[in-house]
């Protein structure tokens, strides 16, 4: 048996067991990029000659980075692992795991929201996941996040 060049405790990632993008969906761009259509408008009106399109120039592109970049968090379980944007928690890890509907998330969400938890929430995303982190030495008391899927995430995490 030979060992590999990297060594043997690095393994390669498996597949995925859950992934998904909050992605902003394609209606919900409407109105900001009509937004920065208009305050483009707005600034080419008051100036004359070449420097009137530069506020297209740059706030439509500004504007479309900024909401592309807001769909960018992942969601994914894998390797043993929850990975929620750019945080991860062991699976050993997860205690309690609560689904709540769009309806329901303000209970979660609001005023008894403990300001230690990690919380990766999207507006556009209806559904939270709420998961009890039992690690004795994380000061985290749990994470919120949303995603599309809450029952599977949580069948998931159970398991």
């Amino acid at each position: 048996m030979t060992d590999s060049p990297r060594g043997a405790a690095e393994k390669a990632p498996t597949t995925p067991l859950h992934t998904e993008r909050l992605y902003v969906t394609w209606y919900s761009w409407l109105l900001p990029m009509a937004a920065a259509g208009l305050m483009a408008a707005t600034v080419h009106l008051g100036y004359p000659g070449l420097r009137s399109w530069l506020p297209y120039v740059l706030l439509l592109p500004l504007t479309a980075l900024l909401i592309w970049r807001a769909g960018r968090a992942p969601v994914r379980v894998q390797d043993g692992e929850l990975y929620v944007g750019e945080a991860h928690l062991p699976l050993e890890f997860v205690g309690e795991v609560e689904a709540f509907d769009a309806k329901d998330k303000r209970k979660v969400l609001g005023p008894h929201l403990d300001p230690r938890a990690f919380v990766l929430h999207r507006g556009w995303v209806g559904p939270v996941v709420r998961v009890r982190v039992t690690d004795p030495d994380d000061p985290t008391p749990y994470w919120v996040f949303s995603t599309r899927h809450p029952e599977k995430v949580a069948s998931l995490l159970h398991g």
